[in-house]
């Protein structure tokens, strides 16, 4: 049983609720896993028994879930892209941390991983880059809030290309 490339977005979700309960309580339930993904439980066997047979987590009916080594690198690589998108939606977007939770949990699915090493080099940078950096991000949140108009952004360029 070799674990695959690629979960299904559900099975991902599973995967990463499993992670995290493991790492809190060091063990995770069925019926906890059912109440936090919103889920019956005839969903979670169904979804239990489907990540068993792909190797990434040992189960067994009424015992506790584990995480076999592929599943806990693959639940790892789902919370590193989560984190890597919710960073770029707060501090590159400037988002608020709701709006920049729920993105993420739906993109986290699609992206490649190509792109979640940009955008996770891209807020690197920003937050290096001594020409962008906050005043970057703070001009971008304010533009957002902003009424945006091209003769505003003429008059900041402007006023930009003065100093």
């Amino acid at each position: 049983m070799t674990a695959p490339k690629r979960l299904s977005a559900s099975l991902e979700d599973y995967l990463e609720t499993i992670f995290h309960i493991i790492a809190e309580k060091q063990v995770a339930r069925a019926k906890e896993i059912a109440s936090i993904l919103k889920v019956s439980r005839s969903s979670v066997t169904e979804a239990f028994r489907s990540l068993a047979q792909k190797g990434l987590i040992n189960y067994a009916p009424y015992e506790v879930i584990t995480l076999t080594p592929a599943g806990q690198e693959m639940a790892k690589d789902v919370i590193l892209r989560h984190r890597a998108l919710k960073d770029f939606f707060i501090k590159v977007l400037a988002v608020g941390e709701k709006v920049a939770e729920e993105g993420a949990c739906k993109i986290e699915h699609a992206a490649p991983k190509e792109i979640i090493e940009r955008l996770t080099q891209f807020v690197t940078f920003i937050e290096q880059c001594p020409r962008g950096g906050s005043d970057l991000i703070s001009g971008f949140s304010k533009y957002c809030q902003s009424e945006k108009t091209d003769q505003k952004c003429k008059e900041c360029i402007a006023h930009c290309l003065e100093k």
